[in-house]
């Protein structure tokens, strides 16, 4: 039984979610603070932590970094009333694995939160091997990368995206086959959050021009990565 970590301060959304995940399956811990979801983590590592972003004592932005500084490997979903896109984007630059908007259907977050679970068991490759491609450099098995001699801090999904665009340089990857590999082969619903990680990862290593020179969007079938 997988372990989850709830951490919403509304009653009204907490209580019916958490009753739904159990009979789902998961074994589900609820807080509805910040400080008690640091707590709780400090005490029993979670499998999981789906987080709100609005709390009453800490930013859920802020508890989501300070989980990624002490859990690298620990999956996280954000679960948010807002829909622009630059919170989004922040949430997912904070170190978010993935986010779904208020309200939403339970067999879509099972579906997330499934496929977040399965992504974080089937672990990474075995080898050490660095890989050099153009001014990036990947380390597969330590999940770090750099971009020139800056490391560059990112989310397990950023990683394994850029990982996926970067090897596959000079090739455009279509949308749906770069969800399919970096997300889940049962993913459904919107590509949004492919488009929102393309945008923190370009800010990332610096691919701010206009058009971006690095990570390459081909109008109408995916994205592309030029080396250089």
């Amino acid at each position: 039984m997988s372990s989850l970590l709830l951490v919403e301060d509304d009653v009204r959304i907490s209580q019916p979610l958490a009753r739904m995940l159990r009979a789902e399956g998961f074994d589900v811990r609820h807080c509805d603070t910040g400080e008690t979801a640091l707590n709780a983590v400090a005490e029993a590592l979670p499998d999981l932590v789906l987080l709100d972003l609005s709390l009453p004592d800490i930013d859920g932005l802020e508890i989501c970094r300070r989980l990624r500084a002490l859990h690298p490997s620990l999956p996280i979903v954000m679960l948010t009333a807002r829909n622009e896109e630059v919170e989004v984007v922040v949430g997912l630059d904070a170190g978010a694995d993935d986010y779904i908007t208020k309200p939403f259907r339970v067999a879509e977050l099972t579906a997330r939160i499934r496929a977040r679970l399965r992504a974080s068991q089937a672990g990474g490759p075995a080898t050490h091997d660095v890989d050099q491609i153009g001014q990036l450099r990947l380390d597969r098995a330590a999940r770090r990368a750099w971009f020139g001699d800056d490391e560059l801090g990112l989310s397990p999904k950023e990683f394994d995206l850029l990982v996926l665009l970067a090897t596959h340089h000079g090739e455009t990857l279509r949308r749906e086959a770069i969800m399919t590999e970096v997300w889940d082969e049962n993913w459904w619903g919107s590509t949004r959050t492919l488009d929102t990680h393309v945008a923190t990862l370009r800010r990332k290593i610096g691919d701010t021009s206009d058009p971006p020179e690095r990570i390459i969007t081909v109008r109408g079938i995916g994205f592309r990565y030029e080396a250089g």
